[in-house]
């Protein structure tokens, strides 16, 4: 029996396991949300310990244990929250955990507000989302129609336009024509040949 057996060097490396990549922006997300919670319980618990301390002068922090995680958003707030996740694209994955910390960062919420925060911001990056996908679809047409209108174009363009066959008298055919030009009876100052 050989050691390579023993070993397993000669086997290829395990990859990870090829996931769909909605999901793990549902899985990154929800992460996010969920250390974002944690850590506003965490602020919310020292600025009660130091209310706690300008209120009784006493500190009492050290004798204080508090649970890992005593607030948890309800099972259907999380699936709804999830269904929202999955309509983010993955690019805009990191945008959007952006977007978060600078709200938290700027509000400052409870506990409880934290999620309405996450859902107002997924609700943002939806919109953006299908504001883009909007913008491109016209594109797409408006590539589409231009095409079609260049081939009318040409089609057209084979017939001769005569600007100097129309009946209506112009300013300039006058000057051509070396002749006095009738007066004008338009809105616009008139402007004679000094010669």
């Amino acid at each position: 029996m050989s050691l390579a057996s023993w070993f397993r060097w000669n086997e290829p490396p395990n990859r990870i396991s090829q996931r769909n990549p909605t999901e793990m922006v549902v899985e990154t997300l929800m992460m996010e949300l969920s250390w974002q919670i944690k850590q506003a319980e965490k602020q919310q618990r020292e600025r009660e310990n130091e209310y706690r301390k300008i209120k009784t002068g006493v500190d009492y922090g050290w004798l204080v244990s508090y649970p890992k995680q005593s607030y948890d958003i309800s099972p259907g707030e999380r699936l709804q929250l999830e269904d929202m996740c999955t309509k983010i694209h993955p690019s805009y994955c990191g945008p959007v955990i952006l977007r978060f910390r600078q709200l938290i960062a700027e509000y400052e919420p409870e506990v409880q507000e934290v999620s309405r925060l996450f859902r107002s911001v997924l609700q943002e990056a939806a919109e953006k989302i299908k504001e883009e996908e909007e913008a491109k679809k016209l594109a797409r047409q408006w590539n589409t129609k231009n095409k079609t209108s260049l081939s009318l174009t040409t089609f057209k363009s084979r017939s001769r336009i005569s600007p100097f066959i129309s009946d209506i008298k112009t300013i300039s055919e006058d000057v051509e024509r070396g002749t006095q030009p009738t007066r004008r009876v338009w809105s616009m100052p008139e402007f004679r040949n000094i010669k």
